[in-house]
């Protein structure tokens, strides 16, 4: 089969061929049927060979949308034929964290003792879906999708958990009342601003610099667009309730820190590199919380599905054959893609038997369980 892989530490990707893998245990083979590009990918490539702990070549990609194809001898047998989604946070599942319902902070996925970033899941540590098919060690990772649109539901895995998680850890300062503000409207503030929506808030603010961006903002549900947060401080009354910076220079961290009202949140989701001096009598409002959020849990993951499935939720996603996939990367680094790239692997030539007999299973199955 053919796959998108890091063969060398700061280097771009290849399209190579490699072997179709086998489903052992527990695993489950997914076919892809669209993966999606992200800005995480491109700081794993420039990374020198001592940030992370990955073993080369790698398959990337961990926005994964597939149909379960085949199944480990020990593996949950009824996801045959099933269209999902792959939660790519591949956690212990026994840590307490894991035991709270918060795999993305599993215990386990601390840096190494040398400081190398330690595996977290499919396209990061371990074989991605950027490839015509993906093993997936259990389906404690996978999140069905139903009907859902392939290249819509591949976003939801990053850039729809990231934003649904960030916005959901601060529900409690979100209402009609609520002034907030989402800085960097991409693949993942685009869908942050309808999320806030779902959640009830007043007031959506988007700041970009670029004016096509901020035009699909107003369009997706912003109630102002600006080039900068300085622009819209005459908007912001006595100052936001809660700040999503998706960008994450020193600049917009630094900015959105000065505009937080008293109490305000501001959540940094963009690794950018920026940073941002905290504490005591520093300028910032009265009763401030600064956020780092991680990714998401599979209950985010399994909200944002229904969202997406119940149209609350729009996905701007363009696709691409997976072949193109260097291309679409040399795009994604010099910030001309808007909304989320998809990328689209040909079929499994082969498996089409397997593809329908797995269909047939599944649909025995769920009759069985009416």
């Amino acid at each position: 089969m053919l796959a998108v892989q890091l063969t060398e530490w700061g280097t771009e990707p290849r399209l190579r061929e490699v072997a179709v893998p086998e489903p052992r245990g527990e695993e489950l083979l997914l076919q892809v049927t669209a993966a999606g590009l992200c800005r995480s990918d491109l700081h794993v490539m420039d990374a020198a060979e001592s940030s992370f702990d990955y073993p080369l070549p790698l398959t990337l990609g961990h926005e994964v949308a597939g149909t379960v194809i085949d199944a480990g001898a020990g593996a949950d047998q009824s996801w045959l034929g099933e269209a999902v989604v792959v939660h790519g946070i591949w956690g212990c599942g026994r840590c307490r964290n894991c035991a709270r319902g918060r795999e993305n902070y599993c215990l386990t996925l601390r840096p190494r003792a040398d400081g190398r970033l330690a595996p977290i899941g499919n396209g990061l540590g371990y074989h991605g879906g950027l490839a015509q098919a993906m093993v997936v060690p259990s389906a404690r990772f996978l999140v069905r999708t139903g009907d859902l649109e392939p290249a819509i539901a591949a976003p939801l895995a990053d850039a729809g958990l990231t934003a649904y998680h960030a916005v959901r850890r601060h529900a409690d300062v979100i209402d009609e009342s609520a002034i907030c503000v989402v800085i960097g409207v991409g693949g993942l503030g685009h869908l942050a601003i309808q999320i806030l929506r779902h959640f009830g808030a007043g007031r959506v603010l988007a700041i970009d610099n670029r004016p096509e961006t901020l035009s699909a903002a107003l369009r997706l549900g912003s109630d102002a667009a600006f080039a900068d947060l300085a622009s819209a401080i005459p908007e912001l009354d006595e100052g936001a309730d809660l700040i999503l910076d998706f960008v994450g220079t020193s600049d917009t961290m630094e900015s959105a820190a000065r505009a937080l009202a008293p109490g305000g949140r501001l959540a940094v989701v963009g690794s950018a590199g920026g940073r941002l001096g905290v504490g005591k009598r520093v300028g910032l409002a009265a009763g401030w919380q600064v956020d780092a959020p991680f990714w998401g849990a599979r209950s985010d993951l399994a909200a944002v599905v229904e969202m997406a499935m119940g149209g609350t939720l729009h996905v701007e996603a363009t696709t691409y054959p997976l072949a193109d996939a260097v291309d679409i990367y040399q795009r994604l680094r010099a910030g001309t893609v808007t909304g989320r790239a998809v990328l689209v692997p040909p079929p499994l030539t082969g498996r089409t038997r397997r593809v329908e007999a797995s269909r047939q299973i599944s649909s025995v199955a769920r009759e069985v369980r009416r």
